[in-house]
């Protein structure tokens, strides 16, 4: 997915864990209606989530850099 400015508005759980309550990308915001899945590898935490605007991203958090980063849009 291209690289465009992503910002991301987290929740930190009980445990620190990074939850996306809403990210703004290519200018526009867009608010997590729903947490669908959420996986983990060694170096990356994803999230597939569905929005305001009826499409499904996957979002990943890089445990290293501590940097979002857009994976894939679908609708």
């Amino acid at each position: 997915m291209d690289s465009d400015y992503l910002r991301v508005e987290a929740y930190a759980g009980y445990k620190g864990e990074e939850t996306p309550r809403a990210f703004v990308h290519g200018g526009m915001r867009r608010r997590v209606e729903e947490v669908v899945a959420q996986w983990y590898t060694d170096q990356h935490c994803y999230f597939r989530v569905c929005t305001d605007d009826g499409y499904r991203y996957v979002l990943r958090y890089d445990l290293e850099r501590f940097q979002w980063e857009l994976v894939m849009q679908e609708h």
